[in-house]
């Protein structure tokens, strides 16, 4: 693979590395605003922004540990006959099904602009009693898809780099 390539790969991962690092401690913070919503409903007027916020977190949590989980390998496979392959065509297999995963991130990519734009241009808010505006959510959403799909082509890389028998 040439130089440009390699750079990519090792930029996506460094920054989907130390992004996902962070989202890790967020469900720490989720966990708060939970314990906070329990214990504010048990002794005290119960908040009306707690579970709320604990789902915007959990979006934020999944979305931006989720380039971290597949630069890890750590998403879920289904395995009838994947463990029995050799490493070539594993990598082959992967190659060919990113391709798909691409395409899905690319078009989830487009929704998650128009929306993100539509929550912009016109102040949404939610329809709960506590109507907080959508815009920020759904900026970290666009953000962790498109993070996603940047490490999907990294993974791409890395899985026509090992079919060919070199490392990337």
């Amino acid at each position: 693979m040439n130089k440009a390539i390699r750079g990519f790969v090792r930029t996506v991962d460094r920054v989907n590395r130390l992004i996902g690092r962070f989202a890790m401690y967020l469900i720490f913070v989720m966990l708060g605003v939970l314990l906070y919503s329990s214990i504010s409903k048990t002794f005290f007027d119960p908040a009306a922004w707690t579970l709320e916020t604990a789902q915007f977190l959990m979006v934020a949590y999944f979305l931006l540990g989720g380039p971290y989980s597949m630069q890890l390998g750590d998403h879920v496979r289904m395995d009838l006959l994947y463990s029995r392959w050799s490493p070539k065509t594993r990598a082959s297999v992967d190659a060919v099904t990113i391709l798909m995963l691409i395409f899905y991130l690319a078009m989830l990519l487009y929704g998650a602009i128009s929306s993100t734009h539509y929550a912009l241009q016109y102040s949404e808010t939610s329809y709960s009693a506590w109507s907080p505006p959508m815009a920020p959510i759904k900026i970290v959403m666009t953000i962790g898809v498109a993070l996603m799909l940047l490490q999907a082509i990294a993974t791409f890389f890395k899985d026509v780099a090992a079919a060919r028998g070199e490392t990337l």
